[in-house]
């Protein structure tokens, strides 16, 4: 998964404004305990983060 595929599903599921607000500040413990902005700069694949996403939130399967 790219980068900019992931940021869509992140907008598309949360919303525009909301989706950078939640990937700072939500720690999911699927990550390590990191956010989403700390496990992407930290190279964990944006695929990974989207399923450790979709664990944590109730994401539309359309967008899984």
């Amino acid at each position: 998964m790219r980068l900019t595929d992931f940021w869509n599903r992140m907008r598309r599921h949360f919303g525009e404004a909301y989706a950078e607000s939640w990937a700072k500040d939500y720690v999911i413990s699927g990550l390590g305990g990191r956010t989403v902005e700390q496990a992407l700069a930290e190279g964990v694949a944006a695929k990974r983060v989207w399923q450790a996403v979709c664990q944590e939130v109730d994401v539309d399967p359309r967008l899984r």
